[in-house]
């Protein structure tokens, strides 16, 4: 449906009629084949390849959270692209990381913000963060068929829970199924890695510098053993990207951040070369 003005210098009907505050059931009723979910693939043999992003992880501590990913995307046994961008923010309050088929991902994370932008203008309010959980797993829901052909996007939702002035973390499978996580969580092929090196580390009273150091240090973990995640590159100067989210809204940490994050990290591997113990973080 596009809003071409040239011959009659209005607006078609359909943006000026009053109707849902979703955006995804506006383009449902209007124009259905511009959603992800709604294309059709051409019959194919086997899996399709596609580049793929891989390990997200998120922290919370008092007062917010941290969502940050690696930079790595993967395509079989090649690395595709080195510095992909995986955290994105949805709005002021949350943000998005994505693990599974990189195209499809980056275009769902874009009509996700579009979705909550539309209905912040329609109604005049944001929609609480549950309410965002849950429009993120609607999407994920509806892209089933692609993920049943081997095209699946698992993101992770992060956020600021004005309501409840903390930082809130939900996983998601591959039918839209969501789970709230709590203190920690990771999604992706290094997840597993990931996960276990937060488990050791994770406290319940970390400060935000400790929250943003022990998500580069579990990124670094999943890197060790899982080919798929990339690690800190000195050499290209490519850092995971770190974001934090508090009651003053989304930032992504600089390049120089990030790289002193990761550059500690490093000099203690050199030193403990399996790892820090909690103590350490």
């Amino acid at each position: 449906m596009e809003a071409n003005t040239r011959s009659t210098g209005r607006l078609p009907a359909a943006f000026l009629t009053p109707g849902s505050s979703s955006f995804m059931d506006f383009l449902s009723e209007h124009q259905p084949e511009l959603l992800p979910g709604k294309r059709s693939l051409p019959p194919v043999k086997g899996v399709i390849e596609a580049p793929h992003g891989t390990t997200i992880v998120g922290v919370t501590f008092p007062g917010g959270v941290v969502l940050a990913g690696d930079r790595r995307a993967t395509m079989g046994n090649v690395i595709a692209q080195r510095d992909i961008e995986k955290v994105f923010p949805a709005d002021e309050y949350s943000a998005v990381g994505i693990a599974g088929t990189a195209g499809l991902a980056v275009e769902m994370v874009k009509l996700f913000q579009l979705e909550l932008e539309h209905f912040e203008k329609v109604e005049g309010a944001q929609l609480s963060l549950e309410g965002k959980a849950n429009r993120l797993s609607t999407m994920i829901r509806s892209n089933l068929g692609m993920a049943m052909q081997g095209l699946a996007v698992v993101p992770l939702f992060a956020g600021y829970d004005v309501d409840r002035e903390k930082g809130r973390i939900f996983s998601y499978d591959v039918t839209g199924g969501r789970s709230e996580e709590h203190g920690y969580a990771a999604t992706g092929s290094g997840s597993i890695f990931a996960r276990g090196a937060m488990k050791k580390l994770f406290r319940d009273d970390l400060s935000e510098a400790e929250a943003t150091t022990l998500v580069v240090q579990a990124l670094y973990d999943a890197a060790d053993d899982d080919s798929a995640t990339g690690g800190p590159d000195v050499a290209r100067r490519i850092y995971p990207i770190v974001t934090v989210i508090t009651d003053d809204g989304f930032r992504r940490l600089t390049e120089d951040e990030s790289s002193d994050i990761a550059r500690s990290v490093l000099e203690r591997r050199l030193e403990q070369p399996d790892g820090p113990r909690a103590s350490l973080l």
